[in-house]
């Protein structure tokens, strides 16, 4: 039996309008260095932005949110970022930034495997609905 892994997180966020601190979730970023997992999951909510922000082009936001995904996965296509090396990814993924795109603080936890907490934190912070 294996020691459990820690693992760091962040989520990325929609902020249309950065003086109204106005966000929506929109994506997860997982790092786990021991297992040389760096992933992120995105998805954009159109009806979510609309509501925020109704004259920004959904594709804008999604260009920039599938930039993250490449930077993560280190994809030729995602530019110089993408060939640095993966602590480096991350750390500048989720650097603060006071531009569209913007990530929340970066989180811990102890886990055996990577790819189903990117599964569980993707479905829990960025796809269900908090309920009231």
């Amino acid at each position: 039996m294996h020691a459990p892994n820690s693992f760091d997180y962040a989520v990325v966020r929609v902020v249309p309008f950065t003086e109204r601190e106005e966000f929506f979730n929109a994506g997860v970023i997982v790092f786990c260095p021991q297992q040389q997992f760096l992933r992120a999951r995105v998805h954009l909510d159109e009806a979510k932005l609309h509501v925020l922000a109704p004259g920004l082009a959904a594709e804008e936001v999604r260009q920039r949110l599938d930039a993250i995904v490449r930077i993560a996965d280190g994809d030729a296509n995602g530019g110089p970022i993408a060939q640095l090396a993966q602590r480096a990814r991350f750390h500048w993924l989720v650097a603060p930034r006071s531009t569209l795109i913007q990530v929340s603080a970066t989180h811990t936890g102890i886990c055996d495997k990577p790819e189903f907490v990117l599964d569980r934190l993707f479905q829990e912070q960025v796809l269900e609905i908090p309920s009231t």
